[in-house]
């Protein structure tokens, strides 16, 4: 079922090739010539786009990497002025990267399905429900961008553990950490169950210093091997990695508890602006941002990056707290992993809609396994999948009618490679 969900899904994908594609394919195609043109020591300090790298090194390795590649379909996308570049060549190379890398997205979905108890549910709707996940297809194949490859490492890291091999699932999660951090928000649930479940000995209650150097020395040795090259410029990489003057919003509003704050903030300055009580005009949107900027509420308290740490901390607590006192089931882990996800995505600093994935993915295993958890993906998975649907113009939904004449060379592109 693997291979044919994954076969159907690529031939969807393929149709997809000439569809609309968000700012984030300008993103990437920058990328990629900021690492195939200039030195290593340069890469977090080019800023002739608007669209700065801002991803941890090992994805700045990958986007190197794809530049090699991209390089036979048309070296013109690699000139880093060449921006807003969409030849029909690099059009067809970078939503091609999308789907190839997604084989990593159906090996991960192999690997979980494997891991569990063999049964239909394992053979048919577990890689079903992740294979054709609508969520991902829309980010990664419409809006554009490389989620697929992200998310199979996660399933990857998911599976190991609930093999019970922890080295091998504390590696990918630091491999996935630095393709992509903010898959830390995951992070305190791997660090109780691996402290609980490798670290200590439940027959005994014994601390295992050697499980635990082990364990530590293999996620620092991917951190060392990513960050290494950049150690003389370790404050600019994470001044990139975490832009706190973007806004306490992505331009476009995830709906969480923030979403919520902001409109209160709006309605009460209307409010109060109406009965004379405040004379100063609204800044437009001035608490969001996708780029750096200064941002405020007008009424309501100024919330700060440290306030979403901290709130997203204890909203946290009780499910690892709750996962350190249960045995090492799978779905306890799982579970967890879906808590923290979700309580990142409702009180996180600068959530993106897409984040909502982080929980989705992960429940979708969960549903297989019990009833009640089958009962709220089906709520989540519609509502989540729902929450995505602005990221597709309107004007772009209905794509057939909206195709220039000119794309259905893309499928054909191959044979002017030089």
């Amino acid at each position: 079922m693997i291979f044919t969900a994954t076969f159907l899904t690529l031939c969807l994908k393929l149709l997809l090739i000439p569809a609309y594609r968000s700012t984030d394919f300008e993103v990437h195609r920058n990328w990629m010539a900021i690492t195939h043109s200039l030195p290593l020591k340069q890469w977090y300090y080019e800023n002739t786009s608007e669209w700065t790298l801002d991803y941890p090194p090992l994805f700045a390795y990958f986007e190197y990497l794809l530049s090699l590649i991209a390089s036979c379909f048309d070296k013109k996308m690699l000139i880093v002025q060449n921006l807003n570049y969409a030849s029909d060549e690099t059009i067809l190379f970078q939503r091609l990267s999308v789907i190839f890398t997604d084989l990593v997205f159906a090996y991960g979905t192999h690997k979980c399905c494997s891991s569990i108890q063999k049964s239909w549910r394992t053979d048919v709707v577990l890689p079903i429900l992740l294979i054709t996940n609508c969520g991902l297809i829309m980010v990664d194949h419409i809006h554009f961008q490389y989620n697929g490859i992200l998310y199979g490492i996660l399933l990857l890291s998911l599976a190991y553990a609930i093999q019970g091999r922890y080295l091998l699932s504390g590696f990918w999660f630091a491999v996935l950490l630095n393709m992509k951090h903010i898959y830390i928000y995951l992070a305190p649930a791997y660090f109780v169950f691996f402290l609980k479940n490798y670290c200590l000995n439940s027959k005994h209650s014994k601390f295992q210093i050697k499980n635990f150097i082990m364990l530590g020395s293999t996620v620092l040795a991917v951190f060392l091997a990513t960050f290494l090259p950049f150690h003389n410029q370790l404050g600019q990489v994470f001044a990139r990695l975490f832009p706190f003057k973007r806004g306490l919003c992505h331009a476009y509003w995830a709906p969480n508890f923030w979403a919520l704050y902001n409109t209160l903030d709006k309605a009460a300055f209307f409010i109060m602006s109406k009965m004379g009580f405040l004379a100063k005009k609204s800044s437009v949107a001035s608490m969001t941002g996708g780029l750096v900027q200064e941002f405020s509420h007008e009424v309501l308290p100024n919330v700060t990056p440290l306030v979403t740490m901290i709130l997203t901390g204890v909203v946290m607590l009780p499910a690892l707290i709750k996962l350190w006192s249960l045995n090492k089931h799978p779905s306890n882990f799982l579970r967890c992993i879906v808590l923290c996800a979700l309580s990142s995505f409702l009180f996180g600093w600068h959530v993106h809609e897409k984040a909502i994935l982080m929980a989705i993915i992960p429940l979708s295993i969960l549903s297989i396994m019990d009833l009640s958890d089958a009962k709220t993906f089906i709520l989540l998975g519609i509502v989540g999948h729902y929450s995505l649907f602005p990221l597709l113009f309107p004007s772009s939904l209905l794509f057939v009618q909206g195709l220039p004449v000119r794309r259905p060379q893309l499928f054909v592109s191959f044979v002017k490679l030089h």
